[in-house]
Parts: structure tokens; sequence; C-alpha cells
């Protein structure tokens, strides 16, 4: 069986992350995942800790295996949120939307593994003197926020700078992603786009066949003109929209920043196809079915097992 170093820092079987997604990485799907035998994680979102621990304990209520939640530190309640995660005793966490510096001695007293998610070799450098367990290089091929490096070129290059694991992220759907990731020198994958159409996944019907009727130019990128919320999502009339505002040229970043208000909830929770913000990732056009996250992760993993020979990683 193939395994990996993230596979004994974290105490799971499959070296397999699943995204923190807003709106949709609950309680229910992490736990599914974790039970599958990855890290399920869950979404903090920009809501408030009570949210938080009330998915935490649903996660707990589902499987007694280990799962990890993830903040988004520009969040306005991320010091309720990290301080939430110690209190229910969460064993991972991973993070986004800037530097974990400010939490990592409590997170690291309370015994949290503590894994940012990063889009630049300075990123990974910073996450790793300030004290972090493990990277996510994640390339900017994922759905939702993103960087400027591609994931061919960012995983090797964040290997390379730091001396603690790195997983990869960003354009992986199935077991030739995954063996490429090893292959750069990653020892675990993280996917968002793939578990969107997991069966445990509760996000509106809407958005999951968006995904799979996707095609490998579906999808675009907002709010890159003037840098800092960055995101890729499939093309619909709201997508659309954006980038004809955006690049008026009497439209601000106020304006641009204004434009992306509430739309993911349209999309992920009322399946709003004109309004709503489908972010997902350039693999949609891999993606071809619905299945419980235990298919996805067997399949993934014994397809990737089959190119490698069955080699720990």
């Amino acid at each position: 069986m193939m395994t990996s170093p993230i596979c004994d820092l974290l105490h799971i079987r499959y070296p397999v992350f699943q995204g923190g997604m807003a709106w949709i990485s609950d309680g229910k799907l992490a736990a599914a995942v974790s039970e599958a035998g990855g890290l399920g994680i869950i979404s903090a979102m920009n809501a408030e800790a009570g949210y938080l621990r009330e998915q935490i304990r649903i996660a707990r209520s589902l499987t007694d295996r280990p799962f990890g939640v993830n903040i988004m530190l520009m969040s306005p309640h991320a010091d309720d949120v990290a301080q939430a995660v110690i209190d229910e005793g969460v064993p991972v966490v991973t993070t986004g939307a800037g530097s974990p510096a400010k939490y990592l001695p409590a997170w690291k007293a309370a015994g949290i593994t503590v894994i940012p998610v990063v889009a630049s070799v300075a990123s990974a450098k910073m996450a790793e003197r300030a004290g972090a367990d493990a990277v996510i290089a994640e390339g900017q091929e994922s759905g939702g926020h993103i960087g400027e490096l591609t994931t061919m070129a960012l995983v090797p290059q964040v290997c390379d700078a730091v001396q603690i694991p790195v997983l990869a992220a960003g354009g992986i759907a199935d077991g030739r992603g995954m063996a490429a990731a090893f292959m750069l020198g990653a020892c675990g994958i993280q996917m968002g786009t793939r578990f969107l159409v997991a069966t445990e996944c509760g996000v509106h019907q809407n958005y999951k066949d968006l995904v799979l009727r996707a095609t490998d130019v579906s999808t675009v990128v907002t709010g890159r003109r003037f840098g800092g919320n960055t995101c890729r999502g499939l093309k619909n009339p709201f997508s659309r929209n954006f980038v004809q505002v955006e690049y008026q040229p009497e439209t601000t970043p106020e304006d641009v920043a204004n434009l992306g208000v509430g739309a993911l909830r349209l999309a992920a929770v009322e399946g709003d196809v004109k309004n709503g913000s489908f972010l997902a990732g350039q693999i949609s056009g891999m993606v071809r079915k619905e299945q419980s996250a235990s298919e996805i992760i067997q399949e993934i993993c014994g397809q990737c097992e089959a190119l490698l020979g069955g080699n720990r990683i």
C-alpha cells in the first residue's frame, strides 16, 4: 500500500487532503474523506466560531479518524476561530490568505499540526521559519484564490527550498497527477474540485452539474487586474460580467472587491447559475462522474500506485 511521511505525521492511510472550500467543506464531507483514509478538512471560511464548532462536532459524530480545519487568516473572526480549534482539540489546521505566525505558538502548544497553503517559495520559507510542520504548494490551476505560479513550476522549487514535507495542489484529478506530484518532490496531494462531486458533498446539485459538464476551457480568472483577490471559477453569466466590469477604465479596486460579495453562497447553497460564483479548478474537464469520497480516493491512489509500482514515497 502506498504511504508517505505525511501519512506517518498525521496518522492517515492515504496522502490525500480534501481542500477547504468555503460553503462546501463542512463536517459531513470532511468526515467522509477521513473515513476513506485521507484527511478531510472543514472550511472555517468567514463564519463565526460557533459555526465551526458545530461542524467539528458533526465530523466527530461521523468519524473517529483525524480531520482538519482550514482557516482563512483574513477572516474578521480569525482570532476566535484560532482559539476554537484549540478548545475543540482539532488535530490539523491548514491556513490561507496570510501568515499564521501569530497563532502558531498557541497551536503548537496545543499539539496541533499546522500546514499553511503557499503560492510562492518565499511564503513556504516564511512558514517553515515560523514553525509550520508542512506546507501545501498550490499552483494557479486550482479553483478559488490563486497565485501566479503553476503547480509544475511551484512544487519542485518549494521542495528544494524547505526541509519540511510538501504537498502539491492545483490541477490534480487522477492518479497521473498524483504520481506527477510525487515525481516533483511532494509527499502528498490536496484536491478540491474532484471532491466537489463526491456524493457526500452537500453543495447544490447545479454546482456539481456545471463541474461535470465542464471542458478544458470552462474556467476563467477574475480579480487579476488589481490583484489581492484573484480567483478561478467556471464561466457563467456572473464571471463573464465580472471580467467585463473589472477591465472597464472607470472601475476601481473597491468596485472589483464588491462584485463578488455573496456570490459564492449563491452558487454553493442556492445553485444560482446566473448570479453565483462557481469556483473550480482547470481539472473540471477531467471530472465526469459523481462518486463517494472512498471511491475517489481508492481510484486515484490505485492509479498512482500502479504507475509507481507501489513504492513508499
